[in-house]
């Protein structure tokens, strides 16, 4: 027995080029085959794995599982086991630059084993979705706009992290991100991209107007949505319940005249708003530097507080915006966040996103500021996850998205009876004028 496992450890040395532990189960293992057949199928059940957030000792890296067999002698069968995991690691984070601000967010994040693979889960599903409807919207399944979100994918999980499922999200037509962040399921938002009645709108909001408990949308019109965020910011100051509205707007709207409105009165009322610029260096096909005076958009609120983030990185995104909601729960008014980031695809998908930048540019992105890279090879290089785990999870969520797709393209489009309800909140049926004086139409809420 001893020799025969001193062969294989010395076999998989040379395979893996580490040093493999190998558990000696002579003590407890019968290589003889027992008399019983029952026995031995009873045997051959694998051993229960240890719950992932477990630190397993040195001697589980390889195990041997013993199959009996119900003939004499025995066959040794080897299996890899869970890896010995470092449960929290901290990290240095890029510096936030600060505006009217005496000290910004800390340079040292925090991140435990569970939180890393919660967040590689959601950047990897947003990721996966929105191809998934690049494919949809290329076979002319998708019809209309349609923004996507590859590339600022660590933007809505970061948010997502920080602040509380009570918080309130407002944010403007590249939507579909947020959406799931804020609970909603593929299934829900591919249904909705394709019209379908069992989309999260009921298949008549589209790739812009998706909604859900604390979640505002999804607006069409540029800026619209920070006078609107603003003002659920009032609400919950009027309603005294502690909560916060994180407003979201693009570096292409930060020039409108209805944002410093909003910065104005916000400051004015100290409002606990959030106001977030995701600065994904192109207005449409226009470059910020071709767009705007000044690109300093952390500091474009002036009397109001502000900080530039890397918003590339899930942890920056995670601490700066810990540090905006405990500054806005404490009274001290909104404050303003420019998240530098990025998008893959084009403003649209009627934009192919190359005539204005280079394909080399967005390549050099990918590959040395990719979010869900960068997170990827932070937890392998620091021993919290193996490749393995992120193979296996990559295989689920590639799984989900095929079956939400399968159910956006099967599932009935509403029904012509239902193309006015939820118009008004309202108890009784509502007369809606149609097209011409004798069409009758209802809405029902």
């Amino acid at each position: 027995m001893k020799a025969m496992i001193a062969i294989i450890s010395n076999a998989l040395c040379r395979i893996t080029g580490k040093n493999v532990l190998l558990i000696d189960l002579s003590d407890y293992v019968n290589l003889t085959s027992p008399a019983a057949p029952a026995l031995a199928l009873t045997q051959r059940q694998p051993p229960k794995p240890p719950p992932v957030s477990t630190r397993s000792t040195a001697t589980q890296l390889v195990s041997i599982q013993t199959d009996q067999l119900d003939r004499p002698g025995g066959r040794v069968v080897v299996a890899r086991s869970f890896t010995d995991f470092t449960p929290q690691v901290t990290f240095d984070i890029k510096k936030c630059d600060v505006h009217r601000l005496e000290e910004g967010p800390p340079e040292k994040a925090e991140l435990t084993r569970e939180q890393g693979l919660q967040y590689y889960r959601t950047m990897q599903t947003v990721r996966r979705m929105e191809l998934k409807a690049d494919q949809l919207y290329k076979q002319k399944i998708i019809r209309g706009f349609c923004h996507l979100y590859d590339g600022q994918e660590a933007c809505a999980a970061g948010i997502e992290a920080a602040i509380n499922s009570s918080d309130h999200l407002i944010t403007a037509y590249r939507a579909h991100g947020y959406t799931y962040t804020r609970g909603v399921s593929v299934k829900e938002i591919l249904a909705e991209l394709t019209g379908r009645k069992g989309g999260v709108a009921k298949g008549k909001g589209g790739s812009m107007h998706m909604y859900a408990p604390h979640f505002y949308g999804g607006n069409g019109i540029v800026g619209a949505q920070v006078p609107l965020g603003a003002g659920i910011a009032l609400a919950c100051q009027y309603q005294g319940n502690n909560q916060v509205c994180v407003t979201l707007y693009g570096d292409g709207a930060a020039n409108q005249g209805q944002l410093f409105e909003s910065f104005n009165m916000a400051a004015l009322w100290k409002l606990p708003c959030i106001f977030i610029c995701e600065n994904n260096k192109y207005g449409m096909g226009t470059s910020v530097e071709r767009a705007a005076a000044s690109t300093d958009y952390y500091k474009r609120g002036d009397f109001i507080p502000g900080l530039r983030v890397d918003g590339m990185d899930v942890l920056c995104v995670r601490e700066a915006t810990k540090f905006a909601a405990d500054y806005c729960r404490s009274g001290k008014g909104p404050i303003v966040m420019e998240l530098q980031t990025y998008r893959y695809h084009g403003h649209s998908m009627s934009d192919p996103g190359v005539s204005y930048r280079t394909r080399e540019e967005i390549q050099e992105v990918r590959s040395k500021s990719d979010p869900i890279s960068m997170l990827k090879e932070r937890m392998l290089s620091n021993n919290m996850a193996s490749a393995e785990e992120f193979k296996e999870m990559d295989s689920e969520i590639r799984k989900e998205v095929e079956e939400a797709a399968q159910f956006a393209t099967s599932d009935p489009e509403p029904p012509l009876e239902e193309l006015c309800n939820h118009i008004f909140s309202n108890n009784p049926p509502l007369e809606v004028r149609g097209t011409n004086p004798w069409s009758k139409l209802k809405s029902v809420s």
